[in-house]
């Protein structure tokens, strides 16, 4: 195991840093400061540095140890390929057919140049690429050659930061979009905007640098991540291999994932220590370590508790800890290894109604947890005050005005003035008396009759004219009638949060409903049944974490407008006002979960035919009659939450 410190990566003399140019560059973005010769440096403190008593670490070798790769035409442009990111970021990989491509990126103003001088372009790859349908900063990429080598030029729009580095044959470039002029950092796959991405990595803080590596020893990478973390590194014996990356602008713990991902390893960080060794090692150490956690509970002596449950019911909470997943089903079997929920495989857990207590046999560390959950579960719940109203308001207009009048003869005329036909004074003819009576010889010859008065009139005026031979009776009756009323239901109900309250008033109506005749008897058999006619409020409160209360209710509202006559007797007619719906409330306030409003209108004609069609005389002929209807139903809803405090 090797332990890399940051103080270690010190310049072995004042001229170190321009002892070999030729090695890989450390560049610090947002500094002036530029590291050459940084592996050189390495080196020479891995040879004054004592080697471990497990294994040698070896020094590092020169990046450059095989000069043929580095040669132009050595290796060649196999495939260029764009894709798009789930953050809208756009992403060039260009792939080699061998190893030993040495690309470098440069931003010129709108666009990203990307120079590989030692790779050959073939002519199948040599056009442009529109690639505006990505929807992504790069609009437009063209591959062409470059002397002997192979230049790609991204055109771009729009502010970006571009990223680049290289694993293996592959070389990746991704041009990101952000909104602020200063450069942010950003994981794989993370918008810039800060809002996570679909693939839900994580976003990195680190310092930007720059690395360009060929053929470097992963350890010798994973000491120059603890200089520019400030972190102590620890790498296992088995971390071993090479590693070829071109990274640009990237934060040092990006770059530390991207390494560990490259070569299947895995870290475990604990305070400023960074343990790295292989995916493998570290599974099976934690592995290991769980085995040894399960052992030992297996061996630690069973605690017994009793918990009293105050304000819930301890059935419900033994049913709901008892059907988790993973939950422990007792000890020996192949449960042993099973401990992923509230009780351990060796817990047990009984629930007594009478007493409402809980009794939990466990390992002590399972116990105290159990304790706390129930603590948590077992707690009072507010209460909410919901209060309804229906409101039924009804508007009536009637007006009606007719006449009517009728011609009969008589011997001696008087003149006579009453209220109305029937109430006129008759008696003063006894001619006209007789012949009403229905005494013989006393006749009148009735003319032309009219009856189109108001049936039940609100005030009418009658005039009689009696002259020798004739009787003229003439009547005007008029009515205007008009209604206000108002209907208020206001059911009250208090219920705890997310229980079901029912609060219902009314009556049953009975009616009778005849049955088939059963035997021998041909004669039916009447039947009474009952019929609700009920004020119905029915609702489920929920409190949401914001002080609201979502109902979820059902109001209603049943009236007897009336009866129908039948062979077998009166069947009430009901009418139905109901309104189901779910709202959010806040507290307190009141709001319109429902209404209704009607509006009737009608105008009614009674004529003779022709007569009553004559101008301005025809209105003795006819009867008019005018009614105006109007009802509106509200139901209102007020929820007031009722703190309830638990007491300590």
């Amino acid at each position: 195991m090797t332990v890399f410190n940051p103080g270690r990566l010190k310049p072995a003399c004042p001229n170190a840093t321009s002892a070999r140019p030729n090695r890989p560059l450390l560049l610090r973005s947002g500094s002036v400061g530029l590291m050459v010769g940084a592996l050189a440096a390495i080196s020479a403190v891995h040879a004054a540095a004592p080697a471990p008593a497990t294994a040698p670490v070896a020094v590092a070798p020169t990046p450059n140890a095989d000069p043929a790769k580095q040669l132009p035409g050595a290796v060649e442009v196999s495939n260029i390929d764009f894709k798009r990111g789930a953050d809208g970021s756009g992403r060039l990989v260009v792939k080699f057919s061998g190893d030993g491509a040495s690309p470098d990126l440069r931003n010129n103003g709108s666009s990203v140049v990307v120079n590989v001088g030692n790779a050959t372009l073939p002519a199948s790859l040599r056009k442009p690429l529109n690639v505006v349908d990505f929807a992504t900063p790069v609009q437009r990429i063209d591959a062409r050659t470059s002397g002997s080598g192979t230049q790609l030029v991204l055109d771009t729009s729009g502010n970006f930061e571009s990223l680049a580095y290289q694993t293996g044959r592959e070389y990746i470039v991704e041009i990101v979009p952000r909104t602020g002029a200063a450069p942010t950092s950003r994981a794989v796959g993370q918008s810039t905007t800060g809002k996570p991405s679909a693939a839900g990595t994580r976003g990195y803080s680190g310092r930007p640098v720059t690395f360009n590596f060929q053929d470097v020893p992963v350890r010798t990478v994973l000491q120059l991540i603890a200089e520019e973390s400030s972190l102590n590194v620890v790498a296992a014996d088995t971390v071993s291999g090479n590693v070829t990356l071109r990274l640009m602008n990237v934060p040092w713990d990006q770059a530390l994932d991207i390494v560990l991902q490259a070569k299947g390893l895995d870290k475990r960080r604990s305070g400023n220590v960074v343990w790295v060794a292989p995916q493998a090692e570290i599974a099976k150490y934690e592995q290991d370590k769980e085995d040894a956690r399960i052992a030992l509970d297996n061996r630690t002596d069973l605690q017994t508790e009793y918990v009293q449950i105050n304000y819930h019911n301890a059935a419900q909470i033994f049913k709901a800890l008892t059907e988790a997943k993973g939950i422990g089903g007792g000890g020996g079997g192949g449960n042993q290894n099973l401990d992923g929920g509230f009780l351990s495989p060796r817990g047990r857990l009984v629930a007594d109604e009478r007493t409402n207590t809980l009794m939990i046999s466990d390992i002590p560390k399972k116990v105290s947890q159990m304790k706390e959950l129930i603590h948590v579960i077992d707690r009072p719940v507010d209460q909410v005050l919901i209060e309804g109203r229906v409101v039924i308001a009804q508007d009536t207009f009637a007006r009606e005005l007719g006449a009517r009048f009728g011609i009969a003869g008589t011997k001696d005329g008087k003149y006579f003035f009453n209220n109305t036909i029937e109430n006129n004074d008759l008696t003063r003819d006894s001619y006209v008396e007789n012949a009403i009576s229905g005494t013989p010889g006393f006749e009148l010859a009735k003319g032309a009759m009219s009856n189109l008065g108001v049936v039940n009139p609100a005030g009418s005026m009658a005039l009689q004219i009696l002259n020798a031979g004739y009787a003229l009776d003439i009547e005007l009756s008029a009515m205007q009638e008009e209604g206000r009323g108002e209907v208020i239901s206001n059911p009250r109900i208090v219920t705890s949060n997310q229980r079901e309250a029912v609060i219902r008033q009314g009556q049953e109506v009975g009616y009778v409903t005849i049955s088939p005749s059963q035997g021998s008897t041909t004669i039916p058999i009447p039947n009474v049944q009952f019929k609700d006619v009920l004020l119905e409020l029915k609702v489920t409160p929920t409190i949401t974490h914001d002080g609201r209360v979502f109902l979820n209710m059902n109001v209603k509202k049943d009236e007897v407008e009336g009866f129908v006559d039948t062979s077998i007797g009166q069947v009430p007619t009901i009418a139905k006002r109901e309104v189901n719906t779910a709202v959010l409330v806040e507290d307190g306030q009141t709001v319109v979960v429902g209404g209704v409003y009607e509006f009737r209108d009608r105008s009614d004609i009674s004529k003779v035919p022709f007569l009553g069609d004559i101008p301005f005389l025809g209105n003795l002929f006819k009867k008019k009659g005018r009614s105006k209807d109007k009802a509106e139903l509200l139901i209102m809803v007020t929820p007031k939450v009722m703190k309830v405090e638990q007491r300590g």
